[in-house]
């Protein structure tokens, strides 16, 4: 009787112990409670910034819209997006889509090229304006610029894996996560791989999603066109692997020989 009560204490045990181990692993944000009780100040930059290759909307408006007729000249190939104002019974295109070259740079017609690499939008937008009035072509000129193509890449185990579409400019890997349908239960929390191209390298950072200090990590908010790999835990590695189906199916052919055993040796009692 002792030791079958001590058997059951070391169950109990092991499934308490196993219960706060999952605990840890699988719990958002573990420590916010105290580190949060006051406000933190937000640290890092989470403004996209303009990269090669990227495409851009540049909308051009001024107070006298006949002016914006010498931006119209320009027929943009593969433009994603123009919208026309009327002038005088005259379509005239002020908004287009542009591409940065490999340079970092877009040309606009009338004022050449522009340097946008590494800018945020609103930063291009104020060169472009620089320009415009350095050529003398419009005194005011109100200029707005946003990305056209921002995505994030999510692979691993999320359960649904594939390109995530940004849909503004402050997304954070929260964001993107969800998107994806969050970290499936075979996916590693702790263990989740955001890989960045910055000034023409690639960097890697570790985020640890368990942990309260995630708020701060440098990959908190993504930018365009990062790649995130969410690791499967070793159990999916293990299930998948041709020994585990081996160990699988001989268990249960074990199994049912005990049973059969176990049956047989009941009835030659009886």
């Amino acid at each position: 009787m002792n030791k079958l009560l001590l058997s059951a204490m070391a169950l109990v045990l092991a499934l308490s112990f196993s219960s706060c181990a999952s605990k840890k692993e699988f719990v958002y944000f573990q420590g916010c409670d105290s580190l949060y009780l006051a406000a933190q100040n937000i640290e890092q930059q989470y403004e996209m910034r303009i990269k090669p290759a990227d495409n851009i909307m540049v909308k051009i408006t001024c107070e006298k819209p006949e002016l914006l007729r010498i931006f119209a000249q320009d027929v943009m190939m593969g433009s994603a997006y123009q919208q026309g104002t009327n002038v005088q019974g005259t379509h005239v295109n002020n908004v287009y889509g542009y591409t940065v070259n490999n340079k970092g740079e877009v040309t606009l017609p009338a004022i050449g090229s522009v340097k946008v690499d590494g800018m945020t939008t609103d930063e291009c937008a104020d060169a472009i304006e620089k320009k415009i009035i350095a050529a003398q072509l419009i005194q005011n000129p109100d200029v707005t610029v946003r990305l056209m193509n921002a995505r994030v890449a999510v692979v691993g185990g999320v359960r649904r894996p594939g390109m995530i579409n940004l849909t503004s400019e402050r997304n954070t890997i929260i964001d993107v996560l969800a998107q994806a349908g969050d970290v499936d239960d075979d996916g590693l929390k702790k263990n989740i791989k955001l890989f960045r191209e910055v000034n023409g390298e690639r960097v890697m950072y570790n985020v640890d999603l368990t942990r309260s200090d995630v708020f701060t990590n440098p990959a908190f908010y993504v930018q365009q066109n990062d790649m995130i790999y969410v690791e499967p835990n070793r159990s999916k590695a293990i299930k998948a692997s041709p020994g585990y189906t081996y160990l699988s199916v001989g268990a249960q052919v074990l199994g049912a020989i005990s049973t059969i055993v176990s049956t047989v040796v009941l009835i030659i009692k009886l």
